[in-house]
Parts: structure tokens; sequence; C-alpha cells
């Protein structure tokens, strides 16, 4: 079994994220304690990592992948840049990352189009990225009225927006978490497929495996297909969907 998780608001937490006193912190920036994960998940991780194939994919880049401990021993496989890049013990796949670039390769003008457009935006507060030559990524002082422009911009494109708070993203529709889920299947001839996550980056990496646990919170975006079980809205997510992942194991 192979489990692609997501990662933040997934399986760890932002320290502006509530998640009670038994936690450990796994992620310092500027020297600073900036992400957690719950004692429970850390033990059930553990548990599940001895079983299956655990893959972290995230949108994240690979600096701040790299910034987070997941255990003593680093996940073998990562996938960062919303799957663009595939990291096996920690190094780029360059393989993996040029096949990224040929996928994306009728997307370059649209990619640059966005991030000129967001030069000239005047909410935009924050350097405008193009992370790998992959998506373009900034964050906005009034994100919805920036949104807003960049959607009437690309309207028709081959890129989508997404946005979490005040980040905002142009990313091709072909680098989709779901398109990596497919690519590292055939790569390593998986057999079933478990994954979860809690935004709309995630959903097409849902809708791909063959059990999806999506938070709560996903209910109202028409997830397509009827292995998608959603947790969460009780408890803190990663614990849920850690057990469940463990208690479908142990029932099949």
């Amino acid at each position: 079994m192979v489990f692609h998780s997501d990662l933040d608001n997934t399986l760890i937490y932002s320290y502006k994220h509530e998640i009670g006193i038994h936690k450990k912190c796994v992620e310092i920036y500027q020297n600073r304690e900036i992400s957690y994960m719950t004692d429970v998940s850390i033990i059930l991780l553990n548990q599940l990592r001895q079983k299956a194939l655990f893959v972290p994919t995230t949108t994240r880049t690979v600096e701040q992948y790299q910034r987070i401990r997941l255990g003593e021993q680093p996940p073998e496989y990562a996938l960062a840049c919303n799957g663009g890049v595939l990291l096996v013990h920690g190094e780029k796949d360059m393989n993996w990352y040029e096949e990224s670039r040929e996928l994306l390769a009728d997307c370059q003008t649209e990619l640059r189009d966005a991030q000129k457009l967001l030069w000239t935006d005047e909410n935009v507060n924050f350097e405008v990225r193009n992370i790998e030559e992959l998506f373009v990524f900034t964050k906005s002082a009034r994100p919805k009225q920036t949104i807003w422009r960049l959607q009437n911009y690309l309207a028709g494109s081959p890129l989508e927006v997404f946005s979490n708070g005040v980040k905002i993203y142009a990313v091709p529709k072909k680098l989709s978490k779901g398109e990596a889920v497919r690519r590292f299947r055939q790569k390593v001839q998986a057999g079933s497929v478990v994954a979860a996550g809690d935004s709309r980056f995630d959903i097409s990496m849902l809708e791909e495996a063959d059990l999806a646990l999506a938070e709560y919170g996903l209910m109202g975006e028409n997830i397509q297909g009827e292995h998608v079980v959603y947790l969460g809205e009780h408890g803190i997510f990663s614990d849920e969907a850690l057990k469940y992942i463990l208690s479908e194991g142990n029932n099949q």
C-alpha cells in the first residue's frame, strides 16, 4: 500500500492551530517553532510506516519540505511542488523533474504572463516567485481582489488559481497531485493507494486514490467517487485519518 498525504493541516499543524498540549514540534524556521504534530499522530504514523510506503505529497517547495522532521527516519520518497518534484532519499529525481517540465512546456507563456500581472497588482505585498518553473506564488493584502483579477486574466488558459488565506497560486492544470499520484503509482507499481488531504490542492489526489480521507471542510467540493471518507469534524483530522487507515488495514 502507498499512502500519499498532504502535510499542512493534514498531518502537521501551524502554531496558530489549536491541537492541544500533547504535541511535538516538527518544523523550526528562523529559530521559531512553527509546526507541530499531535503525539497520537506521531505514534500512529510510525505504526503505519511499518505497513505502507508513506509519501508526503505537498505544494511546499523542496526547501520548505526539508524543514520538516517526520520521525527519526525521513520518508524514502516525497513529492514536493504540487507533485512536480520527486525527492528520493532527499535528493531531486532529475528524470521526474524533466518529465514534469515537459508536461508543462505549453504553459510557460501563461506562467510568465501571470507573474507579470501579479507584479503590477498593488495588493501584492510579497515577492512573486516562479517555483522551479512549475507554478507562480505570491501573497496579497487583499487576496479576493487579487484572485478575481488573476482569474479574469487567465480565463480559458491552462492555469488554475488557488488561494490559501493570503497566499495566491497560479498553477498549470496538468501540475496536479492527482497526476503525480498516477505517475508515482506507475513508477513503483503500487497496489492500493490511500490519500489524505484537506484543501482544493488535494482533490485530484483524493479522486485518484483507491481510498480517500478528506477533511470534512471539503464536503462542499463535490469530490468524485464513493471511496471518499470525510473525517475531522469532531476531532483532529490527522489523528482520525491515521486511525482509520490502520483500522481498515487490520480489517483486511
